[in-house]
């Protein structure tokens, strides 16, 4: 959606569907390579001479492309290519990376509200899957003994196994609260208000989440995987290893009990802004789609 407005304002038609039947087009934008194969490859067939663009998500880099028939056919098959953040690039190979565009998504500059005052608030976004190591930060909280750290997780869960742990969670600590699927506006009011927000995937191909956060100027503690630190740097000083919840604990105890380090993670984030602003995204699309 996001998309298909920025194009439409370039002065582009733009249609939205699930799969590809036929209907006339001067371009294809396809995405996830593996997902819309079916769809890109009809395309070629019918349309060779037409362009085909396709957008590779976190599956797509860092699992899909390097087994996957239909998501490499897809690869080969695209006129250009999309990575949603720089480290992206490194998992594509040669011929595959001189086609290949970084475009960041972009967020409207999202208000900071204050954070609470009585206690070190910090937010998990995102749908509950193993992908995104969900409970990392709810384990986390094990090794922790401030009482005044409160960690709100906002996300459906995508398995009954999922929801069943993430109530059990709430039982066993009382820091600890999953308030399931909100809509968009109540997930970013939480971020807004959060001392700072931990983004735990062990795969992502460019989390929106995290540039919402940039966006906001909100310290994000990060697994150090590809997908965050081609959104937040190299030089990042808030990541921490994917998958240890003591390391993540350390992590929080030190931006809950050190306020230089929390404002220079919070520095840090809102010199990536730029990243996120909708005429960087905007640029980008014009020049994807130039002749």
């Amino acid at each position: 959606m996001r998309w298909a407005s920025h194009l439409r304002a370039l002065g582009h038609r733009v249609s939205i569907a699930t799969e590809w039947r036929g209907a006339a087009a001067d371009a294809l934008i396809a995405l996830h390579a593996r997902r819309s194969h079916a769809a890109a490859a009809a395309w070629k067939r019918k349309h060779p001479e037409r362009r085909l663009i396709v957008v590779l998500t976190g599956t797509d880099l860092y699992r899909d492309i390097r087994s996957d028939r239909d998501a490499k056919a897809s690869l080969d098959m695209a006129d250009r290519l999309v990575v949603l953040q720089e480290e992206g690039l490194k998992e594509l190979r040669k011929s595959h990376r001189r086609k290949a565009a970084v475009i960041h998504q972009s967020v409207p500059r999202i208000p900071r509200a204050a954070p609470p005052s009585e206690r070190f608030l910090l937010t998990v976004i995102g749908h509950l899957r193993e992908e995104k190591d969900p409970f990392c930060a709810a384990r986390a909280l094990a090794h922790l003994k401030e009482g005044d750290v409160q960690l709100v997780q906002l996300g459906k869960a995508l398995s009954d196994n999922m929801a069943k742990e993430a109530r059990r969670r709430m039982k066993k600590d009382r820091r600890y609260r999953w308030l399931g699927e909100l809509p968009h506006r109540g997930a970013l009011g939480w971020l807004a208000r959060s001392h700072a927000m931990v983004i735990s995937s062990r795969m992502e191909g460019g989390a929106h989440v995290v540039s919402e956060a940039i966006a906001a100027g909100v310290p994000v503690l990060a697994s150090r995987i590809p997908g965050n630190i081609g959104l937040l740097g190299k030089s990042y000083p808030g990541y921490y290893p994917a998958g240890n919840d003591r390391a993540l604990a350390k992590l929080i105890a030190r931006a809950r009990r050190d306020p230089a380090f929390l404002k220079s993670l919070e520095k840090a984030v809102k010199a990536r802004r730029p990243l996120t602003w909708p005429d960087t995204e905007r640029s980008a699309l014009r020049a994807l789609l130039a002749p």
